[in-house]
């Protein structure tokens, strides 16, 4: 387990946080398909929380693509390193996420976060952030559809629909299981939406949330527990 400090510099207040997130979005590459689904590795990433210890810790799972194998993981642990603010929670994980991809022993391949890229109130959400930093291909695949409004996809598992903000389509509604509740798809860094859609599918063979997600918030819960033990 790595522990993480604060970085130097790191955004201390919403406005100046907002300018970072200004400063790096023209960055996002949104024109590259991104690497075929399963195939090579996909790395998923997730963070817990004990807001009283101040204490965040961060999980990197590595699976092979084509057998959903886990093939390395690194855990993270730091204090919180900002506040809790809708829109800026980027702020809260990225320094244990980074220094938890840093530790393990091989290229990550395709990071999928539990969370949000395009699908952001700034466009620019974690995996858009994440893969800004790393250079990394990134998608978000979230729980909730956070602001956005979307039809209810058909019934049948890879049925979706446009996550809208007005007009615009900053992601999809994804039904990965028959009957469930879908996800909410997301393009983060050099990945298309229609690619990140389909590895999406490729890594929920058995469940709502893909197994990078899965495995990755087990992980960073128990990293937490030992770290507050």
């Amino acid at each position: 387990m790595t522990t993480v400090d604060i970085p130097a510099g790191w955004p201390a207040t919403e406005e100046q946080a907002r300018a970072v997130q200004d400063e790096l979005r023209p960055r996002t590459v949104l024109d590259e398909p991104g690497p075929p689904p399963g195939t090579g590795r996909v790395t998923g990433v997730d963070v817990a929380y004990d807001d009283e210890r101040d204490v965040v810790a961060a999980a990197a799972v590595v699976l092979d693509a084509a057998t959903l194998q886990v093939v390395a993981e690194a855990t993270a642990v730091g204090r919180i390193s900002f506040p809790y603010v809708p829109g800026l929670l980027a702020f809260r994980e990225i320094p244990t996420v980074l220094a938890a991809l840093d530790a393990l022993p091989c290229a990550p391949g395709l990071v999928v976060c539990d969370g949000y890229g395009r699908a952001h109130p700034r466009r620019f959400g974690l995996a858009s952030h994440l893969g800004v930093l790393t250079g990394l291909p990134t998608i978000g695949v979230a729980k909730n559809p956070f602001t956005f409004t979307y039809d209810d996809p058909g019934a049948r598992r890879g049925a979706w629909t446009p996550l809208l903000a007005g007009s615009e389509e900053v992601g999809r509604a994804l039904r990965t299981r028959e009957a469930v509740k879908p996800v909410f798809v997301s393009v983060g860094h050099r990945v298309i939406l229609d690619n990140a859609c389909a590895h999406t599918l490729a890594l929920t063979p058995a469940y709502r949330l893909p197994e990078t997600t899965r495995r990755a918030d087990a992980l960073c819960r128990q990293a937490l527990r030992e770290a507050t033990s």
